[in-house]
């Protein structure tokens, strides 16, 4: 089987899509590149890869350049030895930084995973190990620290209407510390105590209001705190790490490998979250994955959870699949979620499908 063409788009969709259809939504777009691979034996792998975090970034253009650049070096290539393809990409690319690299490699290794496990009959998740069927999830994305209290209390127990079982939230906004905690607290009162809540900080304290409101909150039985200040203090995040009860993730704005060998050696985190655009791919998200089983630590995905899903559920140390739907428009139907799980589709390679109408609708 060799590879004979790759194909890319830019898709401009609205930036939000709530779990909850009457939450109101901005004007506000998100850009994806979405990667078809097609073969000579008829079989077609698709990818896709976006600037997490970014709203209308003008970077897009970039990223769609270096997929082609990708795309036309595999063009000729046997797409099945996955590594071996992703290892010849790399060290032509090399020299060019992790950064946009990382972004546009990720649809690549992501379509050649596609393309192996229709080859061979099996979902991406059983040829990475097919640990069990489904994995844990959680909401994400629709209790920001822009929303209030009031917003709160409605929203958090509706998404457990919904059946969601584990949630995540935000701080970082607030004035004080006593508001923080007062966001904290409200969900808690909301949900009951068997509902897993999550927070999330966006790096936006220094260490020492970190372990001042990471304390305050204990009380509360958060899941995690993520991100709690600079990523790449590996130090301070150790020092936060000691200092709290509540177990502190951390990992999502870290590129490749290397950095995630500091942040375990350091005991910097007790849970390793990856982005499968920052890291370089579902290839690049096993390493991970193995390193952190050696220091006996769980793992997390960041976005895309349509393609994650595989990842958390292929391994025994997958802890939950984060459910961000930015990306869930692109694809004619998503995996489906069961008593708070997400549901590995039954289908050969990824199981997803680009949705034509997502096409006409909004490729640039």
């Amino acid at each position: 089987m060799k590879i004979t063409q790759a194909t890319t788009r830019v898709l401009r969709t609205p930036a939000d899509n709530p779990l909850l259809e009457d939450i109101p939504v901005g004007d506000a777009t998100r850009d994806f590149v979405t990667l078809e691979l097609d073969t000579d034996e008829g079989i077609q792998g698709i990818g896709f890869s976006f600037i997490p975090g970014s709203v209308g970034n003008p970077l897009i253009t970039a990223l769609k350049v270096t997929v082609d650049a990708l795309g036309e070096l595999v063009v000729g290539e046997d797409p099945l030895p996955v590594e071996a393809v992703v290892g010849r990409l790399r060290q032509e690319m090399g020299s060019a930084g992790p950064g946009l690299f990382n972004f546009a490699l990720t649809a690549i290794d992501m379509a050649l995973w596609d393309i192996k496990g229709k080859a061979l009959g099996q979902s991406v998740c059983t040829l990475l190990g097919g640990h069990r069927d489904r994995a844990a999830t959680y909401a994400s994305g629709q209790l920001e620290r822009r929303r209030n209290l009031e917003y709160l209390a409605d929203v958090g127990p509706r998404l457990v209407e919904k059946g969601f079982r584990q949630m995540k939230t935000q701080m970082g906004a607030e004035p004080s510390a006593e508001n923080e905690v007062a966001r904290i607290r409200t969900l808690r009162e909301a949900l009951g105590p068997d509902i897993d809540l999550m927070c999330d900080v966006n790096q936006l304290w220094d260490v020492n209001r970190a372990i001042t409101i990471g304390r305050r909150v204990e009380e509360y039985n958060l899941f995690w705190l993520e991100d709690l200040t600079v990523h790449d203090d590996y130090q301070g995040l150790a020092r936060i790490a000691d200092a709290l009860t509540t177990p502190l993730a951390a990992g999502e704005y870290v590129f490749g490998i290397t950095p995630f060998r500091q942040l375990i050696e350091n005991r910097s985190i007790d849970i390793v979250m990856i982005d499968l655009m920052r890291v370089g791919g579902i290839t690049q998200f096993q390493k991970v994955a193995g390193m952190a089983e050696a220091f006996n630590l769980p793992v997390v995905s960041h976005l895309a959870p349509e393609v994650q899903v595989h990842n958390i559920a292929a391994i025994p140390n997958g802890l939950t699949v984060e459910y961000m739907p930015w990306s869930l428009r692109l694809f004619e139907e998503t995996p489906a979620i069961i008593d708070g799980e997400i549901v590995v589709p039954d289908r050969p390679g990824l199981g997803l499908t680009f949705s034509q109408d997502a096409i006409r609708q909004y490729q640039v």
